[in-house]
């Protein structure tokens, strides 16, 4: 699995465009082949940072989501942004849950 996250800034008089922009283009990446998982997200004490992150099954999928049409449209959202875009791609080679905390919790 592969974490793509993706932080913007923008400018508080285009962060309504800017939002609603994400919002639109967010919808048609959660159906891409190989998304598990996408979503913006805004936090309250950076009213004006937009993040996005996505799942991606394989590395694959993640070097067809790059190569779309339809990412490039993100990459103009980032040229909009106030400062250079924080992108990152987190490879995850294990996923574990409640399994992980049993584990440690028997441990002693």
């Amino acid at each position: 699995m592969i974490i793509e996250n993706l932080r913007i800034v923008v400018r508080p008089a285009t962060r309504e465009q800017i939002r609603r922009a994400l919002t639109a283009w967010v919808g048609p990446t959660r159906v891409e082949s190989g998304c598990m998982n996408c979503r913006i997200l805004q936090e309250d004490n950076e009213p004006h940072s937009f993040y996005y992150t996505a799942q991606w099954k394989t590395p694959e999928d993640l070097m067809r989501h790059l190569r779309s049409e339809h990412y490039k449209r993100l990459l103009v959202l980032m040229d909009l942004g106030e400062e250079p875009p924080i992108v990152e791609f987190h490879t995850v080679t294990e996923t574990r849950g409640l399994d992980l905390i049993q584990q440690a919790r028997n441990a002693f």
